[in-house]
């Protein structure tokens, strides 16, 4: 699941910085970058909410 999230967080991530600087900025455009950010934060907050606890990490 969580190389599933950092896929689509990185894709996400392209995709958003591509539309930044390859394309006018038209209705169609706007709106695909907004999708691909909302897309690359619920990755991202999908990746916080499934990481380890402190505990776990730490090996102690």
């Amino acid at each position: 699941m969580k190389s599933l999230l950092w896929l689509v967080l990185s894709a996400a991530l392209v995709a958003n910085v591509f539309l930044s600087f390859a394309v006018d900025r038209n209705g169609l455009e706007i709106a695909l970058s907004a999708v691909s950010g909302v897309v690359a934060l619920a990755s991202g907050a999908g990746l916080w909410m499934l990481r380890g606890s402190r505990e776990s990490r730490s090996g102690m």
